[in-house]
């Protein structure tokens, strides 16, 4: 089993492509759902600016850039527990193992992020997204990480 400190370096690498293939997703949907790419992205910003956040459509330093900053290092965060304890030997994985872990760890992400953590400390871009939007960034975040594991060897 990998130990915290080599989890931690695996899991910034996984955590960045997890956040930057989701944060494409959610402009795909945001583009599509709430006529704005930045719209999902700027909505995760509510953990500093308050719901005001979740209504702003246009690209800033203020919203967009926290928001990023946010998901980023929640991305990073479920990377860092993917890497502990579903990639664990750190070793090229076969493709339906790695997703399988990768949906798992976004699944896990989810119930924790919908159902255990209060409103205030939720994503946000369930603001300005449909469920299915929120089941393709996540599938996304998952996806990245199964990515990672499989095409990277330790």
């Amino acid at each position: 089993m990998k130990d915290w400190k080599t989890a931690i370096q695996d899991g910034a690498v996984s955590g960045a492509a997890a956040s930057v293939l989701s944060t494409a997703v959610l402009s795909a949907m945001g583009r599509r759902e709430a006529g704005s790419a930045y719209a999902p992205t700027n909505a995760t910003s509510h953990w500093v600016w308050g719901d005001r956040a979740a209504v702003q459509d246009a690209p800033s330093w203020r919203y967009t850039g926290m928001g990023y900053l946010i998901h980023h290092a929640s991305a990073t965060f479920w990377a860092v527990i993917y890497e502990k304890w579903f990639n664990a030997s750190g070793r090229r994985e076969p493709m339906l193992p790695a997703i399988a872990k990768g949906a798992a760890v976004a699944g896990l992400a989810a119930f924790v992020d919908y159902q255990l953590t209060p409103r205030r400390l939720q994503p946000g871009y369930e603001m300005r997204l449909s469920r299915n939007a929120l089941l393709a960034v996540y599938a996304g975040f998952g996806l990245a990480m199964a990515l990672r594991s499989m095409v990277v060897r330790r």
